[in-house]
C-alpha cells in the first residue's frame, strides 16, 4: 500500500488492491518562474519523510493524453526547493526527464519509447546531492539526473502527478518504497 500525506489532493485517489490510482486535477503543476514567468505549486504529491542519507522509488504506469501530463517521483524540501523527475508528454511525445529546482526551475528530458510500460524512478539522496535514475519494466537503469541538493536536512519524497494542460490523467502507482542510497554513484 502506498501511503503519504498529500501535498494538493488530486480530483480522485481511490486504492486498487495494491496499486493506487490518482486522477490529476486540470491546471495541477510543478514550476517556478524560468521562461514560462510563472510559479505553480499545485501539483499532487503523496510524501513522506526522506532522510538526508536514503533512496526512494516509484513505480506508474500512465495513459498520457494531454500535452504536459506528467508522473514520477517527487523530491522536496519546499516550493522553492525540490527536484520532479518522471515521464511527460510533450509535443507529442513522451519525455523521459527531470526539473530541478533552486529558487527558479531548470528542465531536461529526451524521449523515450515507453507507452504502456511501467516505468520506476529512483532518488539516491547522499551528501549534497541527488542522484535520480530511471527505467522501464525491467530494463537496466539508466541515471538521468545529478543534481545538488542541501545536505543535511530531512525532506519528503513520492508519487506525484500533474495535469497543465486538461484534466482527466489517471495515474496507476503500482509501487513506493524507500531504503538506503546507492553504495556508488556509477555501479
Amino acid at each position: 500500500m502506498i501511503t503519504g500525506a498529500w501535498l494538493n489532493p488530486p480530483v480522485a485517489a481511490v486504492q486498487d488492491g495494491s496499486a493506487l490510482l490518482v486522477t490529476a486535477a486540470n491546471g495541477s503543476d510543478f514550476w517556478r518562474t524560468t521562461s514560462y514567468g510563472y510559479d505553480r505549486d499545485s501539483g499532487h504529491a503523496l510524501l513522506s519523510p526522506l532522510g538526508a542519507e536514503a533512496a526512494v522509488e516509484v513505480s506508474f504506469v500512465a495513459d498520457y493524453d494531454h500535452q504536459f501530463d506528467q508522473a514520477g517521483l517527487l523530491v522536496r524540501l519546499d516550493e522553492e526547493t525540490w527536484i520532479k523527475a518522471g515521464v511527460e508528454y510533450c509535443d507529442g511525445a513522451l519525455q523521459l526527464g527531470a526539473v530541478v529546482t533552486n529558487g527558479a526551475s531548470d528542465w531536461s528530458s529526451a524521449p523515450v519509447p515507453w507507452q504502456g510500460r511501467e516505468v520506476t524512478l529512483r532518488a539516491s539522496r547522499s551528501g549534497d546531492a541527488v542522484t535520480i535514475r530511471a527505467r522501464a519494466g525491467s530494463d537496466p537503469w539508466r541515471m538521468i539526473r545529478l543534481a545538488p541538493f542541501p545536505p543535511g536536512v530531512e525532506a519528503a519524497a513520492g508519487p506525484y502527478c500533474c495535469a497543465p494542460e486538461g484534466g482527466g490523467l489517471t495515474v496507476r502507482f503500482t509501487g513506493a518504497a524507500t531504503g538506503p542510497p546507492d553504495a556508488v554513484l556509477h555501479p
